[in-house]
């Protein structure tokens, strides 16, 4: 029971910051830093104790029970949940270490500690549970957090817009999800991980009959339709292709969130959520390719708009974007231990490229434009050997953490049969591109000449130790993560994957190589591009302009969904508005009481208070009634 503290810290912490913010205000981070401290330690005692093998379970109280419904809240700690746990209180420890400086001064303060101490708890049960609806609630707990923290800014428009995109989009994903856990239900009459694996292997696999988009009739497993439903909350909340678009607008909360939450935790859910489901997933051939084939157009798309954005921010969100797309197609080939290789060490070089970024904007007075940087790196050394370091690792660097998590998905990919060879030749093309632009960002913002607005140019310096620290410790663990052998450590919970693992694959060194040259070169060519031909990207994209403005404009996603969905959507309302709701319910209410009130009228003119008028109507009603009787 003592682990059931590891989710309850953060929540102490929420519920005190929540009810006495007010008060705390300046000192918010003594109650939310310790508490998420303290759940890191037990998580760590808990990745020790399940590292032997055993599995822990911790029913805690019953939620509902409704006929064969037995709903609880419950914990399930086992080789795949303890390093998530390492992972989020890990990087969540360090950002809100991070936040103490970074945040310093805003009147949110106490605000925000509250909002990320309510996210890590949200978190936290969502990995640690051991039945899909308690998952699904805290999927959608670390929804809201999101929501509540990309909006921390309210009184800026673009952030509230910002906010309401995610929110949307991550709904239509959503209701697939919710599709699918009542299907889960239907099918097993159980929603326990416990009840629902053993009785996968037992079953025969079932169909079901669906009407097609042209009126025909689909024979579909209710396995691959269950994996697909779920999928599509994965979609939505690892920012998959084509649910993609709110992660890069989400880097208008404050940039601790981005670090948190949009790279190396909640956008990781989906991944997570895939491989915890991976005897559901195994069953369906179908589900698996769609996976694996989502995952690899993400990479793909989100490299090729990194190469040209200039907010420094959104070029790793969309670096993001092209990293959890290597883990979902890892998971679609069956490699889910090398897809949560990847995760765990993205994890850690991510966040310091973002919380790096923050550096930046905070000794730039929050510029974003990295056309207004250049030359920082002597003012800002020790951001730019760690934001160096992070670089390293995300262009798959040798001896980097990255280095040996991207290569373990390639050759698992290359593996796995035809489709993950075509696979793993798009992730070594998007291996080349990743390091063309991390480094395209540290050669703009860090090098060259300085290009910053000459009244902060001569007030740039390091921030203090509480932003600097955490950058530290994070690219030491971008170096030390790849040597931990977690693939190793959790293939026993896969080991009915249909990859074969990196280890076995007689072409793994052949990968390898190439992964490394293409990395290399990439980082080649960002040097020749940036540094010893600076004014060589301005006539490239004069020259490509077509092509240059498609990857700037985010290949024109936002307004295929703005032509397709937004306009329309909004046209239909101003017409129920206007015509529907002013001409026909307006207009009836209103004419039912324009009626009533000539007719008031009308009969007000009848009634003059006179007994001899009413005595000559009582006759002449008399007169028309006998006249009409005997004729």
């Amino acid at each position: 029971m003592l682990y059931a503290l590891i989710p309850l810290l953060p929540l102490a912490a929420f519920l005190v910051l929540g009810l006495r913010g007010s008060r705390i205000r300046d000192r918010a981070h003594v109650t939310a830093v310790p508490a998420v401290l303290l759940s890191f330690l037990l998580s760590l005692a808990a990745f020790i104790e399940v590292a032997s093998g055993s599995v822990i379970s911790v029913p805690l109280y019953t939620w509902l029970i409704s006929g064969d419904l037995d709903i609880h809240i419950g914990l399930h700690i086992d080789r795949l949940t303890a390093v998530m746990l390492l992972l989020v209180t890990g990087v969540s420890s360090l950002v809100h270490i991070y936040t103490i400086g970074y945040m310093h001064g805003d009147p949110g303060y106490a605000r925000f500690f509250s909002y990320i101490a309510l996210f890590t708890f949200s978190m936290l049960m969502l990995v640690l549970a051991d039945n899909l609806l308690q998952l699904f609630v805290f999927w959608e707990a670390v929804g809201l957090c999101s929501y509540l923290l990309i909006g921390h800014w309210y009184e800026r428009a673009s952030a509230c817009a910002a906010a309401t995109k995610a929110f949307l989009v991550n709904r239509v994903g959503d209701f697939g999800f919710i599709l699918g856990l009542l299907l889960v239900w239907y099918h097993f009459g159980s929603l326990n991980y416990l009840d629902i694996f053993p009785a996968i292997h037992e079953a025969t696999d079932l169909t079901m009959n669906l009407l097609g988009p042209f009126g025909g009739i689909w024979e579909v497993s209710v396995y691959t339709l269950i994996a697909l439903l779920l999928f599509t909350g994965a979609v939505g909340k690892s920012a998959q292709v084509p649910l993609h678009v709110w992660l890069p607008d989400a880097m208008e909360g404050p940039t601790p969130i981005s670090a948190l939450i949009h790279a190396a935790t909640m956008v990781t859910a989906g991944v997570f959520m895939v491989a915890r489901l991976a005897p559901i997933y195994n069953l369906s051939p179908t589900a698996m390719s769609v996976v694996a084939v989502t995952g690899a157009a993400t990479m793909v798309l989100g490299a090729t708009i990194a190469l040209t954005q200039t907010d420094i921010k959104r070029v790793v969100a969309y670096s993001t974007v092209s990293q959890l797309g290597y883990m979902i197609m890892a998971c679609g080939l069956g490699a889910y231990a090398s897809g949560l290789y990847h995760l765990l060490t993205h994890g850690a070089f991510k966040a310091l490229l973002f919380l790096g970024c923050g550096s930046v904007i905070i000794a730039l007075h929050h510029e974003q434009d990295m056309r207004q940087m250049g030359g920082l790196k002597d003012k800002l050394p020790t951001t730019y050997w760690t934001f160096v370091v992070g670089s390293l690792a995300l262009a798959g660097f040798p001896l980097t953490a990255g280095f040996f998590s991207k290569d373990e998905i390639l050759v698992s990919a290359w593996s796995s049969g035809e489709l993950g060879q075509v696979l793993a030749v798009l992730g070594l093309l998007t291996a080349l591109l990743t390091a063309f632009y991390s480094f395209r960002l540290v050669f703009v913002v860090f090098w060259g000449s300085s290009r910053v607005d000459p009244h902060h140019a001569a007030h740039i310096h390091e921030p203090s130790q509480t932003m600097t620290r955490p950058l530290l410790i994070l690219a030491g663990l971008s170096i030390l993560t790849g040597y931990l052998g977690i693939p190793s450590f959790l293939e026993p919970v896969f080991s009915t994957g249909q990859a074969t693992s990196a280890q076995h694959s007689s072409d793994g060194l052949t990968i390898m190589l190439t992964a490394t040259g293409l990395g290399l070169l990439g980082i080649a060519a960002a040097y020749y591009v940036y540094v010893m031909n600076p004014d060589l990207p301005d006539r490239l994209a004069r020259r490509w302009r077509s092509l240059y403005e498609a990857s700037l404009n985010k290949w024109y996603v936002d307004e295929l969904y703005d032509a397709l969905f937004v306009r329309p959507t909004l046209k239909a309302a101003f017409t129920l508005w206007k015509q529907v709701d002013v001409h026909v319910i307006d207009g009836s209410v209103n004419g039912i009481a324009r009626a009533i009130t000539w007719g008031g009228w009308i009969l007000r003119l009848i009634q003059s208070g006179q007994t001899q008028h009413y005595a000559l109507g009582m006759a002449l009603g008399i007169v028309v009634l006998t006249a009409y009787l005997l004729l």
